[in-house]
Parts: C-alpha cells; structure tokens; sequence
C-alpha cells in the first residue's frame, strides 16, 4: 500500500511538472546584430579609402562572424568637396533598430541614436558598443586605451563645415590633417558632454596610424546595418 502511494505521488509530481514545462512560454529568439565596433582599423589611419573603402571594411568583419547577408555603413560623414555634396554620417545608415553582437538593442531609429529629442537614449557605452565579435572595445583605463571611433560628424550625426578639415580628406589621407572621433566609452577628459560625447567628442592629432594612436584611438569605426 505504501508503494502504491509513493508511486501515485511521483506520478503526480511528474505529470504537474510536465505540465509547467509546456506551460512556459518559447524563448524568442536572438535579435540580429545589426551594429558594432571594428574589431581593427583598416590598416592605413584614417586613409580608409573614402567612404567605400570604409563601408567595405565593415562588410566584410561582418561576413567574417556570418553577417554578411546584410548590407554595412560604416558611420561616417564626409565634407563638402569639388563636385561632391557634404554627406552626413546619419543618412548612411539605415532607419533601425539596431541591436549589438548579443542582442543588446542600440538605439530605435536614427532619432533616438542622435538625442534628437532626448539626449543619450541610445546604449553605445562601455558596456554594450562590441566589436562584431561580441567582444568589449579596449577604452580610458585600459591597455592600450582604443575608445577614439572615427566620426568626421557632428554630435547630431551630420558633416561638418568644410573650412576644417575634420574628415582626414574624407578619409584618403594619413599624414596631416584631422578627423573628429568619439567616444565608444562615454569617457573623457573633462567632465562635459561634449568630451563624453559618442560621435563628436574632439579632433584627432592627425591622420596616420600613430597620430591616432597618441591620443587613444586605433581606426576603429561604428559600422550600422543599413537594410
């Protein structure tokens, strides 16, 4: 009788198990990635090879992680020059959201990524501006401090006027020259917004390789899914 009982019992707790376990509901699946960090510069400084060059560079880190079915821009802007059209680096990409290697969302739509109508609603921080492979960019404190993006933009994402060069010749150049870059941490020197800013926080030292460098960047780009 007292077998009969405990094996009543366990059929009942495995039944009333069974049952919680259908209950539950489907884990949804990952959202793609549609942002992330270079996980390398291009290799010239801020010569990227123009716009182009530096959208070819995005796509392909990103087929290199399986996300290659989607089309890249890097963001970017680029300065009014002879027979071209400043272009702002808000245009280039896409309408969102977005969302980083893990499934972290970025930002809704172009508006909240810029604060257009309410500052830092977007996540691109320490924390959640990975690299394509899901892996945290090297910021302010550590070794060596890579937190510099190359922007070329202002804080709400468009080009900058043409009478400085802030693009690095619209990224062809890396000697002299200047290129604007933010800030993938939301760190800087001074306790400002401007110098935390993640699109626009100062003019690098010049274009190449170790000018970048001096001052805490690697020509590490923000690259959006644009599709």
């Amino acid at each position: 009788m007292k077998i009969a009982i405990g094996a009543l019992i366990a059929v009942t707790l495995s039944s009333a198990s069974e049952g919680m376990a259908q209950a539950a509901p489907p884990q949804q699946p990952q959202q793609p990635m549609g942002f992330f960090v270079t996980s390398v510069g291009k290799g010239d400084g801020a010569n990227l090879g123009g716009l182009a060059g530096a959208d070819a560079h995005c796509q392909s880190l990103a087929q290199a992680v399986g996300a290659g079915a989607r089309v890249w821009h890097a963001y970017l802007a680029a300065t009014a020059a002879a027979n071209q059209a400043p272009v702002n680096a808000r245009d280039r990409i896409g309408s969102g959201p977005w969302y980083n290697a893990k499934g972290a969302l970025i930002a809704w739509n172009v508006a909240e990524l810029h604060g257009d109508f309410q500052r830092d609603r977007n996540s691109i921080n320490k924390e959640f501006a990975l690299n394509e492979k899901g892996l945290p960019v090297n910021g302010r404190g550590d070794t060596p401090n890579q937190h510099d993006i190359l922007t070329g933009s202002t804080a709400d994402g468009r080009a900058l006027p043409p009478d400085k060069d802030m693009t690095c010749g619209n990224w062809t150049k890396n000697g002299e020259g200047s290129a604007m870059v933010g800030h993938h941490d939301r760190m800087g020197l001074r306790d400002d917004e401007a110098s935390k800013s993640w699109n626009a926080s100062h003019p690098s030292r010049g274009c190449s390789a170790a000018a970048l460098k001096s001052s805490g960047g690697a020509g590490l780009l923000y690259c959006f899914a644009a599709n």
